[in-house]
């Protein structure tokens, strides 16, 4: 009779290690499913880090790109300017005045005594 229930208590432990063994496989595949959309879906680890670098190479572009404008502004200022600063030049170095100007150079008594000027 213990030769009869030999095979049975095998097969009863058999299918008891079965049943451990597939509920741990059954475990490890539920959790790999659960990681996927951690790791590669949608929202996952790496698509945010993917978005991350994007975000810095932009910043750093913008950054550049408004020094530059900066520059940009501060010649546009000083061409606006320099209007201003050429024609004072004309007319002080070269004696250009408008059609509708007057112009009148005040030179003082000491350059006229010595008879130099500032020209």
């Amino acid at each position: 009779m213990l030769s009869a229930s030999a095979p049975d208590l095998n097969a009863v432990r058999l299918v008891a290690r079965i049943r451990s063994q597939g509920l741990t496989w059954m475990l490890a595949v539920a959790i790999v499913l659960l990681q996927y959309p951690l790791w590669l879906g949608e929202g996952g680890w790496l698509k945010v880090r993917e978005s991350a670098n994007r975000i810095d190479t932009q910043q750093a572009l913008n950054l550049r790109l408004q020094t530059r404008n900066a520059g940009l502004l501060a010649e546009l200022g000083d061409l606006k300017q320099g209007r201003d600063a050429i024609e004072e030049r004309a007319r002080n170095e070269l004696g250009m005045i408008a059609s509708d100007e007057w112009f009148v150079r005040v030179v003082s008594a000491h350059t006229v005594q010595s008879g130099k000027t500032n020209e």
